[in-house]
């Protein structure tokens, strides 16, 4: 196999740009980011979800489940009641003191492995757009280029996937200072409430018109 800079370069900028947008996963990652709880798990699970799904896309499957609209309804109302619950937990968090510690002290202990990365789980594989994104938009761009350089291709989206949720989950602690004032916390979780309202809303009007 002969490695293709050209289709890699593209796919990292096509990746770049769908993973960067404001959603659901992005604010989970920022958040477990600023809490400092479970970071390493939390950035290398969305990463292999999305290097899962950009190789079934690339692997020639996007044409599968664009023939299924149904399947589409189904992931849409699924994932528009579970941020909706999430998005009520992100507001009502907004209101207590113990979600206001930045350095995550006795609030980031309380974090299990297996909630946050069920949280992260739920996050990405309820939200049907990540199907269509890395499966569907990447896997029909992917056969655009030759079977010698689809590897590359898989791997430039892949990169771009790692580099941004680790960017974004490591480099959270920076902004630490800043969330080590109650307002600063108050504000992300109803920020993140507004988003996962936002997405759940996004993902109805997906399911009526599909």
């Amino acid at each position: 196999m002969t490695f293709s800079a050209a289709a890699a370069s593209a796919a990292f900028v096509l990746m770049a740009g769908l993973i960067v947008a404001i959603g659901a996963q992005n604010a989970l990652v920022l958040r477990q980011g600023l809490r400092r709880s479970h970071v390493f798990a939390v950035a290398l699970t969305c990463a292999l979800i999305d290097a899962s799904l950009i190789t079934v896309g690339v692997a020639g499957f996007g044409g599968v489940v664009g023939r299924y609209p149904q399947a589409v309804a189904i992931a849409a109302w699924t994932g528009a009641a579970f941020l909706a619950v999430y998005g009520v937990l992100s507001l009502r968090s907004a209101f207590k003191s113990e979600s206001l510690e930045a350095e995550g002290g006795e609030l980031a202990a309380t974090q299990t492995l297996a909630g946050v990365l069920s949280a992260t789980l739920a996050v990405s594989l309820l939200n049907p757009h990540v199907y269509l994104d890395t499966i569907v938009l990447v896997g029909s761009v992917a056969v655009q280029y030759p079977p010698a350089a689809r590897v590359s291709f898989a791997l430039g989206a892949m990169s771009a996937s790692f580099a941004w949720f680790f960017s974004l989950a490591f480099g959270a602690r920076f902004l630490a200072p800043l969330f080590a004032r109650p307002v600063a916390w108050r504000i992300l979780d109803a920020a993140i409430a507004v988003v996962m309202f936002s997405v759940a809303f996004s993902l109805v009007r997906t399911a009526l018109g599909a």
